[in-house]
């Protein structure tokens, strides 16, 4: 919601060149708020959802921190100053949200590395006991 609000603001400021970043941000969150409601993140294991996820929220927080250093000191309108100020309330929720799944995000790595692969057996099935 608060993606789509930073691209309305820049939609009707002078720092329309900066509408891209909030639009897809807000595209891609769409997308993978239904992944995740459709069951999609279960049915496409190749995938690492919280990985995806996880690369969303930091290269959202890093863009939003910059485009809106970038829309207050340069533009004076009052959209842009708007945006700007959204656009940091945003860089502070996507940090959160970049704390809350890195830790997800572990979980899952954690959770995975703990079966062996198939294809090695364990040290007890390659050790020769006649070899004593």
């Amino acid at each position: 919601v608060l993606s789509f609000i930073i691209f309305i603001c820049y939609i009707a400021s002078l720092a329309a060149a900066f509408m891209m970043a909030p639009l897809l941000e807000f595209l891609l969150a769409l997308f993978l708020f239904f992944a995740y409601a459709s069951k999609l993140n279960e049915k496409f294991k190749g995938l690492y959802w919280p990985l995806t996820d996880f690369l969303r929220c930091v290269t959202a927080a890093i863009i939003y921190f910059a485009i809106s250093i970038a829309a207050v000191s340069k533009y004076s309108d009052g959209a842009s100053k708007a945006a700007g100020v959204f656009g940091f309330i945003a860089t502070i929720v996507f940090a959160i949200d970049f704390y809350i799944t890195f830790n997800d995000l572990v979980a899952f790595l954690k959770q995975g590395s703990s079966d062996p692969p198939e294809g090695q057996k364990s040290e007890d099935e390659n050790s020769d006991s006649d070899s004593d």
